[in-house]
C-alpha cells in the first residue's frame, strides 16, 4: 500500500487504545519502521495518537459517551440520564475472591479478550452475566474489575430515572437505555437490579412493573452487542425464574473464607505495621462469617485505633477493639 493511501485511510481511524482497528493500526506503524520507513511510521504514529485523543474527550460527560451523534438517554419528563459513567481511574480493580470465584471471573475476561478468535469457530463470549449473594461480597466490584481488566468503560443504570410513576415510562426508558448499547462497547451494571426484576407471580405491582419485567425478558434475549451487561442482586429467591434463563453466567459470591479474610486483612493494612505477635489465624476466625466489606472496615478501624490510641502499629488489643465495635453489623 503507498504512503498517500496509509496516511488517508489513518485519518478514517477513531477508537480506543484497545480497539481491534487501533492494535492493527500500531502493527502496521511497527512494520514500517521495520522497513526502514522511519518517517513514514512517525507520520501514521502522530495521526494515530491525534485520534486516539480527539476521541477520548467524551470522558466524564454524559451526553457525547456514545459519540458525537448519538446522546445518553434520558427520561423525558426529568431529562435525568438513564445511566452514568465512572471513569477508569475510579474502578474498584483490586480485588480477592475464592480460587472458585476468581477462575469464573476470569474466564468471562478471557472470553471476551479471545471473541474474535471465538467467532471463527461459530462461539460467542459470556456477555451476560449474573453476580448474586450476601450484601458487601464484592459483587459491583467485581463488575468494575471486569470492566477493569477488558478496557471497556463502564456504565451504571440509574433505576431511580429508568422507573417512572407514569403508565409505560419505565418500559420505555429501559428499552431506549438499552437500544443504546447495541453498537457501543461498554460494561453496562444493573446494581441491584431486582428494583426491576421482581418475581411476576407477587400480587403487587400488577401491570407497569409487569410490562418492565417483559419488556427487561426481551432486551436481555436480544442483546448481542459488543460490550457486557452484568447484573447484580442480594435477593436471588425474588427474581423472575424467566429471567434466570437469559443469562449466559450466574455466579454466586459467597462469603470470605478464613483464607480469604487472612489476605483482606493483610491486604488493607500493607501499609501500616503490625505486632510481631498479632495471631492473624485467630482474628480471621473471629471474623468467620463476615462479608468482604466488613472485614476490610474491621481492619481499617483497627489501624485507626492504633493511631489514636497508640504509636501507629497493629496489636491484638486494637482488633478487639474493632470486632467490638463492628460485631453489631454481622446480622
Amino acid at each position: 500500500m503507498n504512503q498517500d493511501l496509509l496516511v488517508r485511510l489513518f485519518r478514517s481511524i477513531d477508537g480506543e487504545h484497545t480497539d481491534d482497528i487501533v492494535l492493527v493500526a500500531e502493527s502496521i506503524i511497527d512494520s514500517e519502521r521495520q522497513k526502514g520507513h522511519g518517517k513514514l511510521a512517525d507520520k501514521l504514529k502522530g495521526i494515530l495518537t491525534k485520534n486516539i485523543k480527539t476521541n477520548q474527550s467524551f470522558k466524564g460527560e454524559l451526553r457525547n459517551i456514545f459519540g458525537n451523534s448519538i446522546l445518553i438517554p434520558t427520561d423525558k419528563r426529568s431529562n435525568i440520564p438513564l445511566a452514568i459513567q465512572v471513569g477508569r481511574d475510579d474502578l474498584r480493580h483490586e480485588m480477592i475472591l475464592s480460587t472458585q470465584v476468581e477462575e469464573k471471573i476470569e474466564r468471562i475476561e478471557k472470553e471476551f479478550l479471545a471473541r474474535e478468535r471465538l467467532a471463527h469457530f461459530g462461539l460467542s463470549p459470556r456477555r451476560r452475566i449474573l453476580l448474586h449473594g450476601y450484601p458487601g461480597c464484592g459483587k459491583s466490584m467485581s463488575a468494575e474489575r471486569i470492566a477493569w481488566n477488558i478496557g471497556l468503560p463502564f456504565l451504571k443504570v440509574k433505576f431511580e430515572a429508568v422507573v417512572s410513576s407514569y403508565l409505560g415510562e419505565s418500559a420505555s426508558n429501559l428499552s431506549k437505555l438499552f437500544d443504546a448499547i447495541k453498537t457501543f462497547p461498554c460494561v453496562l451494571l444493573l446494581d441491584e437490579f431486582d428494583f426491576i426484576a421482581k418475581s411476576r407471580d407477587g400480587k403487587q405491582d400488577v401491570g407497569e412493573m409487569h410490562r418492565v419485567v417483559n419488556i427487561l425478558l426481551n432486551v436481555l434475549e436480544d442483546f448481542n452487542g459488543p460490550g457486557l451487561i452484568i447484573a447484580t442482586t442480594n435477593l436471588e429467591g425474588t427474581i423472575d425464574k424467566a429471567i434466570f434463563r437469559r443469562f449466559d453466567d450466574i455466579i454466586e459470591l459467597p462469603k470470605p473464607g478464613l483464607t480469604e479474610i487472612q489476605r483482606i486483612l493483610r491486604s488493607t493494612l500493607a501499609s501500616i505495621k503490625s505486632a510481631k505477635d498479632v495471631d492473624w489465624n485467630n482474628i480471621a476466625k473471629k471474623l468467620d462469617g463476615f462479608s468482604s466489606a466488613l472485614v476490610v472496615k474491621v481492619a481499617i478501624d483497627a489501624a485507626k485505633f492504633s493511631v489514636i490510641q497508640g504509636d501507629g502499629v497493629i496489636k491484638n488489643q486494637f482488633f478487639e477493639q474493632s470486632l467490638a465495635e463492628n460485631q453489631l453489623y454481622n446480622k
